[in-house]
């Protein structure tokens, strides 16, 4: 196994030389901020001018959705490592319980992808860990939709076997522990697993959550490469939550989410999404 600080150290090298990859990329104007667990993304091009993302939110365990949230979620702590004086990136350091250690980035991305975060987690401990997901942004979207909690499901969608498919329009649920919100499965996730809230009777297609600008010009799209739910939120907000699906003593694993901001073209989403998370199949998105 790497030790701790050697593998801090890799994690930091391997962000520098990426860095020249992308600063500059997108335009130059995207600005990120970090304070009190909350991510500041500034960008002219947002309506408003900015986009609010609780982060990182929470660390979950398998067998959730009968039980309270308190038994669920695992304590955890982020620290801020480093910010790149141009606000183009953000380096954290978040601990899990008592042995598990995530290295984590937030960057601007390349034309059409607003937000990048990559995640290296790495159980230390003498026992398996049963980690089963993870909330790592609850993106807000009030100001890009000009809407609130009561109507912005209509402005916001996933993929279903009926392709685009709004949020509104699906076959929801309202019997769960905990009263609104919508929960949106894959097929080869058990409902007992999920989030203690409603879970949608439709099944998600793919990993991409996302929702309308009010003037229906843009879209605003959320994606990871190991999908375990997405999720319509309590707070005018949209999740796409990745499966880390249990640790083992010494093992890493990594994970990415994109944020896109793209023209509101739904094959150019999808042939993004492709690009960006290839190999990834309906069974196991």
């Amino acid at each position: 196994m790497i030790p701790p600080r050697l593998r801090l150290l890799l994690f930091l090298l391997l962000g520098l030389a990426s860095q020249s990859r992308t600063v500059g990329a997108d335009s130059p104007t995207t600005r990120l901020s970090w304070t009190n667990n909350l991510l500041i993304v500034r960008d002219p091009r947002l309506p408003g001018g900015s986009l609010e993302v609780f982060y990182l939110e929470a660390f979950c365990l398998p067998g959730g959705h009968q039980r309270s949230w308190g038994h669920t979620r695992i304590p955890h702590q982020t620290t801020l490592l480093n910010a790149t004086p141009d606000g183009s990136e953000l380096r954290f350091r978040s601990t899990i319980g008592p042995d598990t250690e995530v290295l984590h980035e937030v960057r601007t991305g390349p034309p059409g992808t607003l937000v990048e975060m990559n995640f290296l987690i790495t159980h230390r401990g003498t026992q398996a860990w049963p980690v089963q997901w993870f909330q790592p942004a609850c993106i807000r979207v009030d100001h890009f939709t000009s809407a609130s909690q009561s109507n912005y499901t209509a402005r916001s969608f996933v993929f279903t076997r009926s392709s685009r498919t709004p949020l509104d329009a699906l076959r929801r649920t309202t019997n769960a522990l905990y009263l609104g919100g919508q929960v949106f499965l894959p097929d080869w996730i058990e409902e007992r697993d999920a989030n203690p809230r409603p879970v949608a009777l439709d099944r998600i297609t793919n990993g991409i959550i996302g929702a309308v600008s009010a003037d229906g010009s843009s879209l605003l799209a959320i994606a990871s490469d190991r999908t375990f739910e997405l999720f319509e939120g309590v707070y005018v907000c949209l999740h796409s939550d990745p499966w880390i699906g249990g640790l083992q003593p010494g093992e890493s694993r990594r994970i990415r989410q994109k944020i896109y901001l793209l023209p509101n073209d739904t094959h150019q989403l999808l042939r993004r999404y492709t690009e960006d998370f290839p190999g990834q199949t309906p069974e196991r998105f």
